[in-house]
């Protein structure tokens, strides 16, 4: 017990001043951190408006100026923005902006570009950065406040787990001391130099520690652990997801890795008409999610070249330079005969996986002849990754069903790749999987991934039981990870997401002039209610049902006709498979004998429009509809509720939802519905078009709020994130295994 006193008291007493000391250094440690991380927050907001704001500070539009500001403050800790000439007036300012504060006031600052400015509600930190034109001419300095109110709960935070931290300290180095004090004084210091030297963290508790420590070390093994876990949970948390936010994945956790990405649609396709060559963005969700990904990060797209003048505008090597105006990453072209593109795409993938996995009331069909192509298909794509590969080890992102076999094909080329498999559509379940002849030979190919990605986790939970039913492969729920043939896969729960703000969002007309354009656009009377619905024109989207609904809510609610019209936007797809030219042809008779019955003379009350209609076209019909029918009858996840969302920057607008979307997860405050139930959708109808404007800004303002959070650049912040754990752990183990077996093949002396 003296031995015991001897050690743990001295110990615990410099533990309580090391602590009392950290506690005083909290405060200022705390506040530098948060300004270092307002200067970074601010550079992020130069370089997203300082182009734009430059040309609307040329063109003197002050009130886009103002309105841009006032968007801008929104967010919860940026207070105030206001913009200083080169001669020190104030020109422009949101409306938060301090009446007391002077341009003059902040440029005699001496030799500081911010400092804090007491309030009465606390301190502003204040920052001016400069803001040029083209020509690198000074237009004048962007004056930028953030709150500072909320760092007094974050000190108390650091502060709470200072104390908690050396309380832990103080605890484990006690039991520690006592345990040491019951061996022999050889034994215990041997056990304080193998802990100082650090070799417990390398070696396994029994080769590292003596046996009287073991347990100890075993339990500061799993505390780190946790600590670690926690760190990055938080760490994920703080990050802004930007694309800045993706490039520094890259640069600092993947280490400037390249990155690949395999999908069947192209980003961009090149079709002739007459003598010209236009280029056209697909209707595609795949591409609406990742063309912002590869904007950020660069690298190569690898797809199948579809268009007319495909051919015409690539280079030797198949590589074509994207977007055309602003070039930042390239694609790479697969050409494919006829009769591949017919058994590949249309036959297997899109007669046979399309409706086995969406269960939408059509039959899968599956023929031995494209189940070849597939395989001879995959089997292309595979060497293309390889030839476009300029390392052993890329980061290989291969996404949705026309790649099943890709990866385990991949792994053959590229042993030491890292592959992420994303599946856009959803997972059916064990006994809906059995239909494919070739089943088993989809799912090995998909395990040659590294990491294993679905929207939902019910997806997941389907394919671990899938696996589990028809391979003999371990798979361990509780991580969520499948071991076949030696190679482990892990199965995550990864929903996609859009870019936020969208592209298509940044040059779009303000929202009373979108509704005015629409509506004369279809001759539409200016106060009619514009119901939308925005989608390739596939079986699964329930068209049908929702021109039904809206007919069923007409039936319901006579006095709604002749004041709301239905535009329903509907991208033609898969046209050469028979099941989608009969499905478009039901959809125009649908549509003309509901035009027929409630027809008042004055317009239409559906307006088809079964036509590719460009992003930035489709984001004014966005915005210029007071409601979004979104009626997927089964959906990986559903991209156009999202757009909608972000599209209403004026919070006003109602989304009704298929509850068979991955998104109806995410978006609770939408309007919920079963789209085979039409009472039930055309009530929904009836109470987004009646609901109250609070009720659609508290709506509006949650899901925007969640979108912006969770956008794409998280979506594949994540998966990047995970590769580059694995990639980690790949390198480590192979290191450990090269020195072991260096060491068995040494000459014994």
């Amino acid at each position: 017990m003296r031995m015991t006193l001897r050690f743990a008291l001295p110990l615990l007493l410099v533990l309580a001043g090391v602590a009392y000391g950290v506690t005083l250094l909290a405060d200022r440690l705390t506040l530098r951190w948060f300004v270092r991380d307002l200067h970074l927050r601010n550079e992020l907001i130069v370089g997203t408006v300082e182009e734009s704001l430059g040309d609307l500070i040329a063109s003197g539009r002050t009130s886009r100026i103002v309105d841009l500001f006032n968007r801008m403050v929104r967010d919860e800790r940026l207070y105030a923005i206001g913009f200083c000439d080169v001669a020190g007036n104030l020109a422009y300012k949101a409306f938060t902006f301090p009446a007391s504060l002077r341009c003059k006031d902040l440029h005699s600052i001496p030799d500081a570009r911010a400092t804090l400015l007491p309030q009465s509600s606390g301190s502003l930190h204040t920052e001016l950065i400069p803001i040029h034109d083209e020509q690198a001419q000074l237009l004048g300095r962007l004056v930028v406040l953030h709150d500072m109110s909320f760092i007094e709960g974050r000190s108390e935070d650091t502060r709470r787990y200072v104390f908690y931290l050396f309380s832990a300290l103080g605890v484990v180095i006690s039991i520690i001391t006592v345990a040491v004090a019951q061996i022999s004084w050889h034994g215990w210091v041997r056990g304080v130099r193998t802990i100082i030297t650090g070799d417990w963290l390398l070696k396994p508790p029994e080769s590292a520690a003596p046996p009287e420590l073991r347990p100890v070390v075993r339990d500061l093994r799993a505390l780190i652990r946790e600590v670690e876990r926690d760190r990055r949970s938080r760490d994920e948390s703080q990050i802004s997801w930007t694309p800045s936010a993706l490039r520094t994945i890259l640069r600092e956790d993947l280490d400037g890795d390249e990155i690949l990405i395999v999908s069947n649609r192209e980003p961009y396709i090149h079709a002739r008409a007459g003598e010209q060559i236009h280029v056209q963005r697909p209707a595609s969700g795949v591409v609406t999610a990742l063309e912002p990904i590869m904007v950020a990060c660069s690298g190569t797209w690898i797809a199948h070249g579809s268009g007319s003048a495909d051919r015409e505008t690539v280079d030797r090597h198949d590589h074509v330079q994207v977007p055309p105006q602003h070039p930042a990453y390239q694609i790479r072209r697969v050409w494919l005969s006829e009769r591949e593109e017919k058994g590949y795409y249309y036959g297997f993938a899109n007669e046979g996986l399309w409706p086995l996995c969406h269960i939408a009331h059509t039959r899968p069909v599956f023929r031995p002849g494209d189940w070849q192509h597939y395989a001879q298909v995959n089997r292309r794509f595979a060497e293309a990754v390889a030839q476009e590969a300029g390392s052993r080890d890329p980061v290989v992102l291969v996404q949705d069903y026309h790649f099943a076999l890709l990866p385990s094909r991949v792994r053959r080329l590229l042993p030491d790749a890292t592959v992420i498999t994303f599946w856009h559509i959803p997972w059916p379940n064990p006994e809906a999987f059995g239909i494919c002849p070739w089943g088993e030979e989809i799912l090995a190919g998909m395990l040659g991934s590294n990491i294993l990605g679905f929207h939902t986790r019910y997806h997941c939970n389907n394919f671990l039981d899938t696996v589990d039913r028809f391979l003999e492969a371990r798979v361990d729920r509780e991580t969520s990870t499948i071991t076949y043939r030696g190679h482990r896969t892990a199965v995550k729960r990864y929903p996609i997401s859009i870019e936020w703000p969208p592209a298509s969002l940044l040059d779009a007309p303000p929202v009373p002039q979108c509704r005015a354009s629409v509506r004369a656009r279809y001759a539409l009377p200016a106060a009619t209610r514009v119901l939308l619905g925005v989608d390739r024109l596939d079986y699964t989207k329930g068209i049908l049902e929702r021109l039904l609904a809206f007919e069923r809510m007409l039936e319901l609610a006579p006095q709604w006709i002749g004041k709301v019209a239905l535009i329903q936007i509907g991208a033609p797809s898969r046209s050469s498979i028979p099941e989608y030219r009969d499905f478009a042809v039901r959809v125009r008779g649908e549509a003309q004998r509901i035009n027929a019955r409630f027809n008042c003379g004055a317009f239409e009350p559906i307006v088809l429009r079964m036509e590719h209609v460009e992003a930035p076209e489709v984001f004014v019909h966005y915005r210029a509809a007071e409601v979004c029918l979104v009626s997927s009858l089964h959906d990986g996840m559903n991209l156009v509720a999202k757009e909608y969302v972000a599209a209403h920057e004026d919070e006003l607008g109602a989304l009704v939802l298929s509850e068979f979307t991955g998104a109806s997860r995410e978006l609770a405050e939408a309007l919920i519905i079963n789209p085979y139930d039409l009472d039930q959708f055309a009530m929904a109808i009836q109470t987004a078009l009646a609901m109250p404007e609070r009720e659609q800004r508290d709506r509006m303002r949650s899901m925007r709020g969640l979108i912006k959070e969770f956008n794409v650049y998280r979506w594949a912040g994540r998966m990047l994130l995970d590769g580059a754990v694995m990639r980690r752990r790949t390198r480590v183990l192979a290191s450990a295994s090269s020195a072991v077996a260096q060491r068995v093949t040494e000459p014994v002396t």
